[in-house]
């Protein structure tokens, strides 16, 4: 005798169970390529509305094809820095940030503003400096809770002449879940510092994952395999 409680052993899942499996598993399919070319689709159509304007009308393409394409003022401003950066390097284009800049330290409130947008683009997209090349693991916020963090730097200047420690001091980034480009700045002792074998990208999946992404499925205790980051 059987009652309503009782699970039938091999039960073969029914129609509506199987819809729904399919539908999770082209869900998790889609999501990523349909998230992805909607950013770049919206990035695009941003950075056209702002080029855009200021192209002269007689020169937009869609006066000769009768179409319009987005992604042309994208185009526009990548042939637009390249040509600035190409300037820049040259005698004549560091003379003219030279003066540019001396007249920027005249103005009390835009000198500020130019000066913290400057030093943040340098440190982002310094192609010498390798920041945040390394993740590692540190004790936060107190002795015995483990968190992930990013190298940034050795600490440099007064942080590290005033801070008393016995070695050296690291500056790490700390991101926050799931929004890694938020977080905590910390001066952290070199031998406080636990480097892993993970990459950074592999980090910043499991920081954003909430813990669910580790990067070697197959076993999380060992060191990410070549095929996990393949």
């Amino acid at each position: 005798m059987t009652t309503p409680f009782d699970q039938e052993p091999h039960r073969r899942p029914g129609l509506f169970a199987r819809l729904r499996s399919s539908f999770l598993t082209g869900i998790v399919v889609i999501a990523p390529v349909g998230l992805t070319l909607w950013l770049l689709w919206t990035v695009m159509g941003w950075i056209d509305g702002v080029v855009l304007p200021l192209v002269p009308h007689t020169m937009r393409p869609e006066q000769y094809i009768g179409i319009n394409l987005r992604g042309v003022g994208l185009i526009i401003f990548l042939l637009f820095t390249i040509i600035v950066g190409w300037i820049a390097k040259g005698i004549i284009g560091r003379s003219l940030i030279g003066f540019a800049e001396n007249l920027v330290d005249r103005m009390p409130v835009i000198r500020s503003v130019y000066s913290g947008i400057k030093q943040i683009s340098e440190t982002v997209f310094a192609q010498s400096e390798s920041s945040f090349d390394t993740a590692c693991l540190i004790q936060y916020p107190r002795k015995g809770v483990w968190a992930i963090a990013f190298v940034s730097t050795k600490a440099k200047g007064e942080i590290a002449q005033r801070a008393e420690t016995s070695g050296g001091l690291m500056s790490v980034f700390i991101p926050t879940t799931p929004n890694p480009t938020s977080g905590f700045l910390l001066f952290v002792p070199e031998e406080d510092v636990t480097v892993l074998d993970m990459s950074v990208e592999d980090a910043a999946k499991l920081v954003i994952s909430a813990g669910l992404v580790y990067p070697n499925p197959k076993d999380p205790t060992q060191p990410p395999s070549d095929g996990a980051k393949g």
